[in-house]
Protein backbone atom coordinates (compact mmCIF):
# COMPACT_ATOMS: atom_id res chain seq x y z
CA UNK A 1 0.00 0.00 0.00
CA UNK A 2 2.70 2.34 0.61
CA UNK A 3 3.80 2.43 -3.19
CA UNK A 4 0.41 3.79 -3.74
CA UNK A 5 0.03 5.91 -0.97
CA UNK A 6 -0.78 9.63 -2.90
CA UNK A 7 -3.38 7.97 -4.85
CA UNK A 8 -6.82 9.07 -4.30
CA UNK A 9 -9.11 6.50 -2.74
CA UNK A 10 -12.60 5.95 -1.66
CA UNK A 11 -14.52 3.13 0.11
CA UNK A 12 -17.93 2.05 1.95
CA UNK A 13 -16.99 3.15 5.52
CA UNK A 14 -19.77 1.37 7.41
CA UNK A 15 -20.69 -2.48 7.45
CA UNK A 16 -21.72 -4.70 5.22
CA UNK A 17 -25.35 -5.61 5.07
CA UNK A 18 -28.70 -3.38 6.30
CA UNK A 19 -28.58 -0.40 8.52
CA UNK A 20 -30.29 2.57 8.78
CA UNK A 21 -27.68 4.73 7.48
CA UNK A 22 -24.51 3.73 5.29
CA UNK A 23 -21.24 5.85 4.20
CA UNK A 24 -18.96 6.39 1.21
CA UNK A 25 -16.10 7.69 2.26
CA UNK A 26 -13.19 9.52 -0.15
CA UNK A 27 -9.66 11.00 0.76
CA UNK A 28 -7.61 12.75 -1.69
CA UNK A 29 -4.59 14.84 -1.39
CA UNK A 30 -6.85 17.29 -3.70
CA UNK A 31 -10.44 17.12 -4.77
CA UNK A 32 -10.56 19.89 -7.35
CA UNK A 33 -13.61 19.77 -9.51
CA UNK A 34 -14.57 16.58 -8.39
CA UNK A 35 -17.55 17.56 -5.78
CA UNK A 36 -19.15 19.80 -7.65
CA UNK A 37 -19.42 17.10 -10.31
CA UNK A 38 -20.28 14.99 -8.40
CA UNK A 39 -23.04 16.63 -6.38
CA UNK A 40 -23.98 19.89 -8.86
CA UNK A 41 -22.51 22.29 -6.07
CA UNK A 42 -19.52 22.91 -3.30
CA UNK A 43 -19.75 22.32 -0.01
CA UNK A 44 -19.02 24.59 2.91
CA UNK A 45 -16.09 22.84 4.65
CA UNK A 46 -17.06 20.51 7.60
CA UNK A 47 -21.36 21.44 7.55
CA UNK A 48 -23.93 18.75 6.70
CA UNK A 49 -25.47 19.71 3.33
CA UNK A 50 -28.67 17.27 2.92
CA UNK A 51 -29.20 16.89 -0.96
CA UNK A 52 -29.99 14.47 -3.62
CA UNK A 53 -27.26 12.02 -4.98
CA UNK A 54 -28.16 11.47 -8.54
CA UNK A 55 -26.68 9.32 -11.36
CA UNK A 56 -25.33 10.10 -14.80
CA UNK A 57 -28.79 11.25 -16.18
CA UNK A 58 -30.04 13.30 -13.30
CA UNK A 59 -32.12 10.53 -11.76
CA UNK A 60 -31.77 10.30 -7.94
CA UNK A 61 -29.96 7.46 -6.62
CA UNK A 62 -30.82 8.83 -3.01
CA UNK A 63 -30.88 11.73 -0.94
CA UNK A 64 -28.88 12.71 2.04
CA UNK A 65 -26.03 14.28 3.90
CA UNK A 66 -22.78 15.41 2.34
CA UNK A 67 -19.55 16.54 4.26
CA UNK A 68 -16.45 18.03 2.72
CA UNK A 69 -13.45 18.40 5.46
CA UNK A 70 -10.50 20.01 4.09
CA UNK A 71 -6.73 19.01 4.59
CA UNK A 72 -5.05 18.68 7.03
CA UNK A 73 -8.13 18.92 9.42
CA UNK A 74 -10.13 15.50 8.82
CA UNK A 75 -9.05 11.93 9.60
CA UNK A 76 -6.43 11.20 7.24
CA UNK A 77 -4.70 14.22 6.89
CA UNK A 78 -6.12 14.68 3.06
CA UNK A 79 -9.70 16.43 2.13
CA UNK A 80 -12.41 13.95 2.43
CA UNK A 81 -15.69 13.56 1.47
CA UNK A 82 -18.43 11.60 2.97
CA UNK A 83 -21.61 10.66 1.69
CA UNK A 84 -24.29 9.71 4.01
CA UNK A 85 -26.61 7.74 2.52
CA UNK A 86 -29.22 5.13 3.29
CA UNK A 87 -27.42 1.71 4.23
CA UNK A 88 -28.83 -0.51 2.02
CA UNK A 89 -26.46 -2.37 0.20
CA UNK A 90 -27.58 -1.27 -3.38
CA UNK A 91 -27.81 2.61 -2.67
CA UNK A 92 -24.27 2.21 -1.11
CA UNK A 93 -22.70 0.08 -4.10
CA UNK A 94 -24.61 2.50 -6.93
CA UNK A 95 -23.40 5.77 -5.09
CA UNK A 96 -19.80 4.07 -5.03
CA UNK A 97 -19.88 3.11 -8.93
CA UNK A 98 -20.89 7.12 -9.57
CA UNK A 99 -18.20 8.30 -7.62
CA UNK A 100 -15.94 6.04 -9.60
CA UNK A 101 -17.49 7.01 -12.91
CA UNK A 102 -17.56 11.20 -12.31
CA UNK A 103 -13.78 10.49 -11.24
CA UNK A 104 -12.76 9.03 -14.41
CA UNK A 105 -14.48 11.40 -16.51
CA UNK A 106 -11.34 13.37 -15.19
CA UNK A 107 -12.95 14.73 -12.18
CA UNK A 108 -9.86 12.76 -9.92
CA UNK A 109 -7.62 11.08 -12.22
CA UNK A 110 -6.64 7.17 -10.47
CA UNK A 111 -9.42 7.26 -7.98
CA UNK A 112 -9.43 3.78 -6.67
CA UNK A 113 -10.98 1.00 -4.22
CA UNK A 114 -9.30 1.70 -0.62
CA UNK A 115 -7.81 -1.20 0.49
CA UNK A 116 -7.98 -2.55 3.96
CA UNK A 117 -6.95 0.09 6.70
CA UNK A 118 -5.89 2.15 3.89
CA UNK A 119 -7.44 5.01 5.63
CA UNK A 120 -6.27 4.75 8.83
CA UNK A 121 -3.33 4.43 7.07
CA UNK A 122 -3.04 7.67 5.64
CA UNK A 123 -3.51 9.38 8.87
CA UNK A 124 -0.43 7.49 10.03
CA UNK A 125 1.47 8.49 7.28
CA UNK A 126 0.35 12.06 7.67
CA UNK A 127 1.07 12.20 11.03
CA UNK A 128 -2.81 12.25 12.39
CA UNK A 129 -2.17 9.06 15.08
CA UNK A 130 0.81 7.18 15.56
CA UNK A 131 1.09 3.50 14.92
CA UNK A 132 -0.03 2.50 18.01
CA UNK A 133 -2.80 4.83 18.19
CA UNK A 134 -3.47 3.70 14.52
CA UNK A 135 -3.65 0.18 16.14
CA UNK A 136 -6.00 1.57 19.04
CA UNK A 137 -8.79 2.26 16.42
CA UNK A 138 -9.07 -1.59 14.75
CA UNK A 139 -8.67 -2.68 18.70
CA UNK A 140 -11.71 -0.48 19.75
CA UNK A 141 -14.07 -1.80 17.04
CA UNK A 142 -13.45 -5.43 17.88
CA UNK A 143 -13.57 -5.19 21.54
CA UNK A 144 -14.82 -8.18 23.13
CA UNK A 145 -15.82 -6.53 26.76
CA UNK A 146 -16.41 -3.29 27.96
CA UNK A 147 -13.06 -3.17 29.26
CA UNK A 148 -11.78 -3.63 26.25
CA UNK A 149 -13.13 -0.83 24.78
CA UNK A 150 -12.28 1.43 27.17
CA UNK A 151 -8.77 0.82 27.04
CA UNK A 152 -8.85 0.93 23.41
CA UNK A 153 -10.11 4.39 23.50
CA UNK A 154 -6.99 5.20 26.18
CA UNK A 155 -4.91 4.17 23.32
CA UNK A 156 -6.49 5.93 20.73
CA UNK A 157 -6.34 9.29 22.69
CA UNK A 158 -2.56 8.58 23.34
CA UNK A 159 -2.31 7.35 27.01
CA UNK A 160 0.33 4.42 25.75
CA UNK A 161 1.98 7.16 23.00
CA UNK A 162 2.90 9.27 25.89
CA UNK A 163 4.20 6.76 28.45
CA UNK A 164 6.44 5.66 25.61
CA UNK A 165 7.58 8.71 24.46
CA UNK A 166 8.42 9.92 28.17
CA UNK A 167 10.48 7.04 28.39
CA UNK A 168 12.18 7.68 25.03
CA UNK A 169 12.78 11.15 26.29
CA UNK A 170 14.17 10.36 29.34
CA UNK A 171 16.13 7.86 27.20
CA UNK A 172 17.54 10.16 24.76
CA UNK A 173 18.05 12.50 27.81
CA UNK A 174 20.46 9.45 29.36
CA UNK A 175 22.14 8.97 26.12
CA UNK A 176 23.35 12.35 25.71
CA UNK A 177 25.12 12.03 28.88
CA UNK A 178 26.86 8.97 27.53
CA UNK A 179 27.46 10.41 24.41
CA UNK A 180 29.15 13.42 26.16
CA UNK A 181 31.65 11.37 28.31
CA UNK A 182 32.43 9.53 25.11
CA UNK A 183 32.99 13.12 23.06
CA UNK A 184 35.32 14.85 25.82
CA UNK A 185 36.52 12.15 27.41
CA UNK A 186 39.64 14.71 28.67
CA UNK A 187 37.29 17.10 30.60
CA UNK A 188 37.85 16.77 34.51
CA UNK A 189 33.36 16.26 35.21
CA UNK A 190 32.56 13.59 34.65
CA UNK A 191 29.39 13.87 33.47
CA UNK A 192 27.64 10.68 34.05
CA UNK A 193 28.64 10.91 38.07
CA UNK A 194 27.57 15.01 38.09
CA UNK A 195 24.21 13.87 36.25
CA UNK A 196 23.38 10.86 38.59
CA UNK A 197 23.53 8.19 35.65
CA UNK A 198 22.93 5.39 38.10
CA UNK A 199 19.68 6.96 39.28
CA UNK A 200 18.47 7.92 36.12
CA UNK A 201 18.70 4.15 34.78
CA UNK A 202 17.04 2.83 37.24
CA UNK A 203 13.77 5.38 37.13
CA UNK A 204 13.91 4.45 33.69
CA UNK A 205 13.78 0.66 34.29
CA UNK A 206 11.20 1.42 37.37
CA UNK A 207 9.13 3.07 34.89
CA UNK A 208 9.59 0.50 32.09
CA UNK A 209 8.37 -2.30 34.38
CA UNK A 210 5.35 -0.25 34.93
CA UNK A 211 4.30 0.57 31.38
CA UNK A 212 5.31 -3.14 31.01
CA UNK A 213 2.51 -4.31 33.60
CA UNK A 214 -0.26 -2.52 31.98
CA UNK A 215 0.60 -2.98 28.68
CA UNK A 216 0.58 -6.63 29.72
CA UNK A 217 -2.85 -5.81 31.35
CA UNK A 218 -4.02 -4.19 28.16
CA UNK A 219 -2.70 -7.62 25.89
CA UNK A 220 -4.95 -9.68 28.27
CA UNK A 221 -7.98 -7.63 27.32
CA UNK A 222 -7.34 -7.73 23.96
CA UNK A 223 -6.64 -11.30 23.34
CA UNK A 224 -8.04 -12.62 26.36
CA UNK A 225 -6.81 -16.85 27.52
CA UNK A 226 -7.42 -19.71 26.23
CA UNK A 227 -8.99 -22.40 28.56
CA UNK A 228 -9.44 -26.13 27.57
CA UNK A 229 -12.11 -28.18 29.83
CA UNK A 230 -10.36 -31.78 29.76
CA UNK A 231 -10.82 -35.01 31.89
CA UNK A 232 -12.60 -38.15 31.36
CA UNK A 233 -16.05 -38.72 29.62
CA UNK A 234 -18.93 -37.92 32.02
CA UNK A 235 -16.75 -35.77 34.44
CA UNK A 236 -18.93 -33.02 33.60
CA UNK A 237 -17.22 -31.09 31.25
CA UNK A 238 -19.86 -29.36 28.92
CA UNK A 239 -21.97 -29.10 31.53
CA UNK A 240 -19.12 -26.80 33.08
CA UNK A 241 -18.99 -25.26 30.23
CA UNK A 242 -22.76 -24.33 29.71
CA UNK A 243 -22.45 -23.35 33.55
CA UNK A 244 -19.98 -20.83 33.04
CA UNK A 245 -21.51 -19.56 29.31
CA UNK A 246 -24.97 -19.37 31.45
CA UNK A 247 -26.71 -21.31 28.04
CA UNK A 248 -27.03 -24.71 26.85
CA UNK A 249 -24.51 -24.48 24.06
CA UNK A 250 -22.94 -28.49 24.20
CA UNK A 251 -24.50 -31.40 24.43
CA UNK A 252 -25.05 -32.96 27.85
CA UNK A 253 -26.42 -36.74 28.35
CA UNK A 254 -25.10 -39.74 30.63
CA UNK A 255 -23.68 -41.49 27.49
CA UNK A 256 -20.04 -41.48 27.76
CA UNK A 257 -18.44 -40.15 24.34
CA UNK A 258 -21.26 -37.95 24.03
CA UNK A 259 -18.72 -34.75 23.31
CA UNK A 260 -17.34 -35.63 20.02
CA UNK A 261 -15.58 -32.44 18.73
CA UNK A 262 -14.71 -29.12 20.30
CA UNK A 263 -17.21 -26.55 21.02
CA UNK A 264 -16.02 -23.29 22.34
CA UNK A 265 -17.47 -20.57 23.99
CA UNK A 266 -15.56 -16.84 24.40
CA UNK A 267 -16.58 -15.30 28.30
CA UNK A 268 -15.90 -12.40 30.24
CA UNK A 269 -14.90 -12.46 33.99
CA UNK A 270 -14.77 -8.97 35.29
CA UNK A 271 -13.78 -8.09 31.90
CA UNK A 272 -11.25 -10.46 30.74
CA UNK A 273 -12.35 -12.90 27.55
CA UNK A 274 -11.76 -16.10 28.19
CA UNK A 275 -12.51 -18.24 25.23
CA UNK A 276 -13.06 -21.53 27.07
CA UNK A 277 -13.32 -25.23 25.19
CA UNK A 278 -14.78 -28.19 25.69
CA UNK A 279 -13.55 -30.89 24.06
CA UNK A 280 -13.97 -35.17 23.70
CA UNK A 281 -13.70 -37.31 26.97
CA UNK A 282 -10.16 -38.48 26.90
CA UNK A 283 -9.89 -42.67 27.06
CA UNK A 284 -9.32 -45.19 24.88
CA UNK A 285 -11.30 -44.59 21.72
CA UNK A 286 -14.27 -46.64 20.94
CA UNK A 287 -14.58 -46.07 17.48
CA UNK A 288 -12.54 -43.83 14.38
CA UNK A 289 -15.00 -40.88 14.72
CA UNK A 290 -14.48 -40.64 18.63
CA UNK A 291 -10.56 -41.46 18.24
CA UNK A 292 -10.19 -38.45 16.03
CA UNK A 293 -12.40 -36.23 18.88
CA UNK A 294 -9.93 -36.95 21.12
CA UNK A 295 -6.85 -36.12 19.15
CA UNK A 296 -8.57 -33.24 18.54
CA UNK A 297 -9.02 -32.54 22.01
CA UNK A 298 -4.92 -33.29 22.92
CA UNK A 299 -4.33 -30.58 20.35
CA UNK A 300 -6.60 -27.94 21.77
CA UNK A 301 -4.59 -28.61 25.03
CA UNK A 302 -1.54 -28.17 23.54
CA UNK A 303 -2.53 -24.82 22.49
CA UNK A 304 -3.94 -24.06 25.74
CA UNK A 305 -3.10 -20.62 28.21
CA UNK A 306 -4.87 -22.72 31.23
CA UNK A 307 -6.28 -26.28 31.61
CA UNK A 308 -9.23 -27.11 33.69
CA UNK A 309 -8.50 -31.28 34.68
CA UNK A 310 -12.43 -32.16 35.60
CA UNK A 311 -12.34 -34.86 37.92
CA UNK A 312 -15.90 -36.34 38.95
CA UNK A 313 -16.36 -36.56 42.70
CA UNK A 314 -18.60 -39.82 42.69
CA UNK A 315 -16.20 -41.97 40.96
CA UNK A 316 -12.42 -40.63 42.36
CA UNK A 317 -12.86 -43.06 44.81
CA UNK A 318 -12.49 -46.39 42.72
CA UNK A 319 -9.28 -47.56 41.68
CA UNK A 320 -10.03 -47.98 37.78
CA UNK A 321 -11.23 -43.78 37.59
CA UNK A 322 -8.04 -42.62 39.67
CA UNK A 323 -5.58 -45.06 37.46
CA UNK A 324 -7.31 -43.40 34.74
CA UNK A 325 -7.12 -39.80 35.95
CA UNK A 326 -3.38 -40.50 36.90
CA UNK A 327 -2.15 -41.26 33.18
CA UNK A 328 -4.13 -38.35 31.66
CA UNK A 329 -1.49 -36.69 34.78
CA UNK A 330 0.91 -38.04 33.01
CA UNK A 331 0.53 -37.09 29.27
CA UNK A 332 -0.67 -33.35 30.52
CA UNK A 333 2.62 -32.92 32.19
CA UNK A 334 4.60 -34.35 28.83
CA UNK A 335 2.24 -32.24 26.30
CA UNK A 336 1.83 -29.63 27.90
CA UNK A 337 4.56 -26.30 27.63
CA UNK A 338 6.66 -25.30 30.78
CA UNK A 339 4.39 -22.68 32.63
CA UNK A 340 1.04 -23.45 31.46
CA UNK A 341 -1.30 -24.19 34.73
CA UNK A 342 -3.28 -26.77 35.22
CA UNK A 343 -6.21 -26.57 37.87
CA UNK A 344 -7.93 -29.20 39.14
CA UNK A 345 -11.84 -28.72 38.86
CA UNK A 346 -13.67 -31.55 41.02
CA UNK A 347 -17.16 -31.82 39.92
CA UNK A 348 -20.85 -32.81 41.08
CA UNK A 349 -20.24 -31.79 44.65
CA UNK A 350 -23.75 -31.87 44.88
CA UNK A 351 -23.26 -35.83 44.77
CA UNK A 352 -21.22 -36.42 47.83
CA UNK A 353 -20.61 -35.26 51.29
CA UNK A 354 -18.95 -32.29 51.89
CA UNK A 355 -15.92 -33.62 53.82
CA UNK A 356 -15.20 -36.13 51.17
CA UNK A 357 -15.27 -33.26 48.33
CA UNK A 358 -12.68 -30.99 50.60
CA UNK A 359 -10.77 -34.01 51.22
CA UNK A 360 -10.48 -34.24 47.45
CA UNK A 361 -9.59 -31.29 46.28
CA UNK A 362 -6.89 -30.43 49.28
CA UNK A 363 -4.81 -32.88 47.26
CA UNK A 364 -4.63 -31.04 44.50
CA UNK A 365 -2.17 -28.49 42.84
CA UNK A 366 -4.45 -25.51 42.20
CA UNK A 367 -8.02 -26.93 43.37
CA UNK A 368 -11.39 -25.69 43.39
CA UNK A 369 -14.47 -28.23 43.92
CA UNK A 370 -18.00 -27.22 42.67
CA UNK A 371 -20.94 -28.39 41.09
CA UNK A 372 -21.74 -27.84 37.52
CA UNK A 373 -25.34 -28.41 38.09
CA UNK A 374 -26.16 -26.12 41.20
CA UNK A 375 -23.20 -23.59 40.48
CA UNK A 376 -21.87 -24.06 43.87
CA UNK A 377 -18.42 -23.34 43.53
CA UNK A 378 -18.42 -21.47 40.27
CA UNK A 379 -17.73 -18.10 41.60
CA UNK A 380 -14.45 -19.67 43.05
CA UNK A 381 -13.21 -20.76 39.99
CA UNK A 382 -13.93 -17.53 38.14
CA UNK A 383 -11.72 -15.58 40.44
CA UNK A 384 -8.81 -18.95 40.27
CA UNK A 385 -9.00 -18.41 36.34
CA UNK A 386 -8.41 -14.32 36.82
CA UNK A 387 -5.27 -15.35 39.40
CA UNK A 388 -4.20 -17.90 36.88
CA UNK A 389 -4.69 -14.97 33.72
CA UNK A 390 -2.41 -13.06 36.29
CA UNK A 391 -5.08 -10.31 37.09
CA UNK A 392 -7.58 -9.66 40.57
CA UNK A 393 -9.78 -7.22 38.10
CA UNK A 394 -9.31 -4.82 35.36
CA UNK A 395 -7.28 -1.21 37.34
CA UNK A 396 -7.94 1.78 35.68
CA UNK A 397 -5.65 3.46 33.55
CA UNK A 398 -4.94 0.50 31.56
CA UNK A 399 -4.10 0.85 28.04
CA UNK A 400 -4.68 -1.67 24.90
CA UNK A 401 -1.71 -3.60 23.79
CA UNK A 402 -1.08 -6.13 21.04
CA UNK A 403 2.12 -9.00 21.11
CA UNK A 404 4.42 -6.28 19.53
CA UNK A 405 4.06 -3.83 21.61
CA UNK A 406 4.70 -6.41 24.47
CA UNK A 407 7.81 -7.87 22.27
CA UNK A 408 9.38 -4.12 22.27
CA UNK A 409 8.84 -3.56 25.71
CA UNK A 410 10.76 -6.59 27.02
CA UNK A 411 13.23 -5.86 24.25
CA UNK A 412 13.87 -2.31 25.40
CA UNK A 413 13.71 -3.90 28.96
CA UNK A 414 16.64 -6.40 27.76
CA UNK A 415 19.23 -3.64 26.54
CA UNK A 416 18.12 -1.65 29.42
CA UNK A 417 19.20 -4.09 32.01
CA UNK A 418 22.67 -4.24 29.98
CA UNK A 419 23.22 -0.44 29.99
CA UNK A 420 22.63 -1.04 33.64
CA UNK A 421 25.40 -3.77 33.89
CA UNK A 422 28.22 -2.01 31.92
CA UNK A 423 27.51 1.17 34.12
CA UNK A 424 27.73 -0.85 37.08
CA UNK A 425 31.27 -2.43 36.24
CA UNK A 426 34.73 -1.24 37.80
CA UNK A 427 35.88 -0.14 34.35
CA UNK A 428 32.57 0.77 32.48
CA UNK A 429 33.19 0.17 28.34
CA UNK A 430 31.27 3.81 27.62
CA UNK A 431 30.56 2.54 23.40
CA UNK A 432 28.78 -0.47 24.68
CA UNK A 433 26.69 1.09 27.09
CA UNK A 434 25.66 3.74 24.05
CA UNK A 435 24.90 1.37 21.97
CA UNK A 436 22.62 -0.53 24.49
CA UNK A 437 20.60 2.67 24.90
CA UNK A 438 20.27 3.23 21.52
CA UNK A 439 19.02 -0.30 21.07
CA UNK A 440 16.81 0.41 23.85
CA UNK A 441 15.59 3.44 21.99
CA UNK A 442 14.62 1.63 18.76
CA UNK A 443 12.30 -0.69 20.57
CA UNK A 444 10.81 1.92 22.27
CA UNK A 445 10.44 4.10 18.73
CA UNK A 446 9.06 0.96 17.30
CA UNK A 447 6.09 1.26 19.30
CA UNK A 448 4.66 4.27 17.81
CA UNK A 449 5.84 3.97 14.85
CA UNK A 450 9.23 6.84 14.62
CA UNK A 451 11.29 3.26 13.75
CA UNK A 452 9.57 0.68 11.84
CA UNK A 453 9.91 -1.36 8.61
CA UNK A 454 7.51 -0.66 5.37
CA UNK A 455 6.47 -4.42 5.45
CA UNK A 456 5.86 -4.25 9.68
CA UNK A 457 3.29 -1.22 8.41
CA UNK A 458 1.51 -3.51 5.78
CA UNK A 459 1.18 -6.38 8.01
CA UNK A 460 -0.73 -4.19 10.57
CA UNK A 461 -2.79 -2.03 8.32
CA UNK A 462 -3.96 -5.17 6.12
CA UNK A 463 -5.91 -6.85 9.27
CA UNK A 464 -8.34 -3.31 8.96
CA UNK A 465 -11.69 -3.62 7.84
CA UNK A 466 -12.53 -1.82 4.28
CA UNK A 467 -13.48 1.62 5.11
CA UNK A 468 -11.08 2.06 7.86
Amino acid sequence: MLARRHDPIIAIATAPGRGAVGIVRVSARALGGFVPALLGRSLQPRHAHYLPFADADGQPIDHGLALHFPAPHSYTGEHVLELQAHGGPVVLQLLLARCLQVAAAGHLPGLRLAEPGEFTERAFLNGKLDLAQAEAVADLIDATTSAAARSASRSLAGAFSQDIHRLRDALIHLRMLVEATLDFPEEEIDFLQKADAHGQLANLQQTLAQVLQRAAQGALLREGIKVVIAGQPNAGKSSLLNALAGAELAIVTPIAGTTRDKVQQTIQIEGVPLHVVDTAGLREAGDEVERIGIARAWDEIAGADAVLFLHDLTRSSTPEYASADAAIAATLAQRLPPGVPIIDVWNKSDAVAAAAAGDAASAARQAVWLSARTGAGLDALRQLLLRTAGVQAVPEGVYIARERHLQALHASDAHLMQAAAQLHAASPALDLLAEELRLAQNALNSITGEFGADDLLGVIFSRFCIGK
